[in-house]
């Protein structure tokens, strides 16, 4: 079901046996937050995160009365699946006693999490539940309603232009929130860019990751450019983006594996590593040098180009690059 169906069923009664994922980790740490203390559960709840799942562990904690008299919440957020037998024991136990609840957070992909969904099906007292991303009407609309349980004074135009800073990081704005609350003052746009710092260095990450793995980038960079960076800027990370994945390329061909202190000087977190390490490894050496003359080329046109519009010419530098990949 999506979050409308889900939210009257949570004014019926508390489901207690739960499958939530999606694209919105906002929204899954509001549901979350919802149990909780809806369940006055935070002292009592059994959390496993991650890797510290274990279904004994989990089956014996829904299989006991609860040491505080009250209820047994057992939360469960991970990225990787559950086998199909330990998760249908666990709802099946959340059936026996009233006082038993099941909520299972789930990171992985979409197309994942259908596999889990045969798990909470209303037959077997479960419900599953999808989030998407909120379009910004969307997350206007939940920061404004954030704002007003915190007692926040901020209006539409101000939570707007925070959506843009932050890159519509609906997380990362509630956490904002509750920062500005602390003067406890009507905020305005100014006060934002006075407080708040901008996301669009990792945004522009973003988009060079997008680029070089041939995804649509003309909304990445609309939005890079209404975050206040210019295209000078967007081109020199472009252009040193493009050094860093030659770098980790020639490596790559000479050792066979990346190690990004010895290419870089310094350890990148091992997911950014081996990001970067499958996209040098999609880039035949013909082809980067094509991007170089054409990035150099390219900084002489901007350069150059007086009074041309620089964002229409800037769209088309990194398209024409996205065509030597």
């Amino acid at each position: 079901m999506y979050q409308r169906e889900f939210d009257q069923r949570l004014h019926q009664a508390l489901p207690h046996a739960v499958l939530l994922y999606g694209e919105n980790e906002y929204m899954l740490d509001h549901y979350t937050d919802h149990y909780k203390s809806t369940l006055d559960a935070k002292e009592s709840l059994l959390a496993l995160y991650h890797d510290e799942y274990s279904f004994d562990q989990a089956k014996s904690y829904l299989s006991q009365s609860s040491l505080f008299g009250g209820t047994n919440l057992l939360l469960i957020r991970r990225e990787k699946k559950i086998p199909k037998k330990e998760l249908d024991i666990l709802v099946a136990l959340t059936q026996k006693n009233s006082d038993n609840y099941l909520l299972f957070v789930y990171g992985g992909s979409a197309a994942d999490a259908r596999g889990l969904q045969s798990s909470f099906t209303e037959k077997k007292g479960g419900v599953w539940v999808r989030f998407f991303e909120a379009n910004i009407g969307e997350g206007i609309a939940m920061l404004q309603q954030k704002a007003q349980t915190i007692g926040l004074d901020i209006d539409h135009y101000a939570l707007s232009h925070l959506m843009t800073l932050l890159n519509n990081n609906l997380a990362l704005c509630s956490n904002e929130l509750h920062k500005l609350a602390i003067l406890d003052s009507k905020i305005e746009s100014r006060d934002i860019d006075r407080l708040v710092y901008s996301t669009a260095p990792l945004a522009t990450e973003q988009l060079l990751i997008d680029l070089f793995a041939k995804k649509p980038v003309i909304d990445t960079i609309s939005r890079l450019l209404e975050l206040g960076e210019d295209e000078f800027s967007i081109l020199r990370s472009t252009q040193f983006f493009v050094q860093q994945i030659f770098l980790f390329h020639a490596y790559i061909r000479l050792h066979g594996q990346p190690n990004s202190k010895e290419i870089l000087g310094y350890q990148l977190p091992k997911h950014i590593e081996q990001q970067k390490a499958q996209l040098a490894l999609r880039v035949k050496t013909a082809a980067l040098l094509k991007i170089y003359e054409h990035l150099l080329s390219a900084e002489l046109r901007l350069k150059k180009g007086g009074s041309i519009d620089k964002e229409s010419l800037l769209y088309g530098i990194l398209v024409k690059l996205q065509s030597y990949l």
